[in-house]
């Protein structure tokens, strides 16, 4: 496999990206409305909102990492949201995702108004992820509820 890089999302993007999503979406079965699609993709292109990081090798993207700063009622700075990260069937043990939460990591850093510190969920059945995740981050004692 040609070596992985990683660059800001994007316009010209948006077909490679769109197929990762749907992959993405179908891996954690949802099934979302095409106008929620365009927002999303639109809102990960302006700047203060959402931001995103590809995967490259080989010149096409292989993988996508979606995150936000957010306020924090326990840090005067915001904090780093790591929403979304995937990497193609094809492509994962190349790197690509440790590159990818790296690039979060490099990003939390240059923030001004952040505090450094980053964080994700993933589901509990998701053990192929979680091996790297137990390599590059710290499992917190954390439960996660959602609304019924």
């Amino acid at each position: 496999m040609a070596e992985v890089t990683i660059r800001a999302l994007a316009r010209s993007d948006r077909p490679s990206w769109e197929i990762h999503w749907a992959d993405y979406l179908a891996f954690y079965e949802q099934d979302l409305d095409a106008a929620v699609t365009d927002g999303i993709f639109e809102r990960l292109l302006e700047a203060g909102s959402h931001s995103a990081f590809v995967a490259m090798s080989g010149g096409e993207v292989i993988g996508f990492v979606h995150y936000l700063f957010h306020d924090s009622t326990w840090s005067l700075k915001k904090v780093c949201y790591l929403e979304d990260l995937y990497v193609s069937s094809s492509s994962r043990g190349s790197g690509a995702g440790r590159k990818l939460i790296e690039a979060v990591y490099e990003a939390a850093d240059k923030e001004p108004e952040a505090s450094g510190k980053v964080y994700w969920h993933t589901d509990r059945d998701n053990k192929r992820a979680q091996l790297l995740y137990d390599r590059i981050g710290e499992l917190s004692d954390s439960i996660r509820y959602v609304r019924r």
